[in-house]
């Protein structure tokens, strides 16, 4: 196996253990508050097969994966894992326990990040462990933000329609049945539309790149890595 595959394959990797834990970090969270709804249905795990999606953890990636293997386009890795189930009734305020728990997945993949960022600044990898720790601190910087975007049914939505005013919360969360589709056209498919017109617009990666980087310094920093010139360069 070369280096570059060895490197997609960890980052698979990587991308799996930070989904699994996202979900289990909502599943807990409902617990801390009451709900018991994901342990009885098994989702309080960290096997990652209790959380695949059919559509968005296999077959959405895989087609990515595939089509940078064969149609050299760039790898970009999204998917999304099978929600865990909550029952908002049982919270004495509903709203507050549906934003505790959304605001749950993020909070995980931002600590993970960090956790990662302390091994590899405190014990000095190998190139291959280095890619490893690179990797995992990146997807979950990567899967933390997307998922703060504030439409639902993504985290962020879910935190804005606990933030917000109740008849502007209730207007907000009427849109998560079709909220992933407008973050897939967002995403994929007005980008590439726009592209075939010579029209540049990209508004989510470009949103997310935008504060990829200083995240990344952040969570180094954080973690005691030095941060000097030539950073971004060699990490990013």
């Amino acid at each position: 196996m070369s280096f570059a595959t060895a490197e997609i394959v960890l980052a698979a990797i990587a991308a799996i253990l930070a989904i699994t834990l996202h979900e289990a970090a909502h599943g807990y969270a409902a617990l801390a508050l009451g709900d018991d709804t994901a342990r009885r249905a098994g989702r309080l795990s960290l096997n990652p097969l209790r959380h695949v999606d059919p559509v968005g953890t296999l077959l959405l990636p895989g087609l990515l994966v595939l089509a940078h293997f064969v149609f050299h386009l760039p790898l970009i890795l999204f998917g999304w894992a099978k929600p865990v189930p909550i029952g908002a009734a049982k919270f004495r305020d509903p709203r507050r326990g549906m934003m505790i728990i959304a605001a749950a997945g993020p909070a995980m993949n931002f600590l993970l990040a960090w956790l990662a960022a302390v091994v590899l600044t405190r014990a000095p990898p190998s190139p291959l462990e280095e890619s490893f720790l690179l990797s995992f601190i990146l997807v979950n910087l990567v899967l933390g933000l997307f998922n703060l975007i504030p439409i639902p049914p993504l985290d962020g939505g879910r935190i804005a329609v606990g933030l917000l005013p109740l008849p502007l919360a209730r207007i907000w969360a009427r849109m998560e049945g079709a909220g992933l589709v407008i973050v897939l056209l967002l995403l994929f498919v007005v980008p590439a539309l726009l592209a075939e017109l010579g029209v540049r617009f990209d508004p989510i990666r470009g949103a997310l790149f935008s504060v990829l980087e200083p995240a990344f310094a952040a969570v180094m920093w954080l973690a005691g890595h030095p941060i000097g010139p030539g950073f971004g360069e060699r990490y990013l």
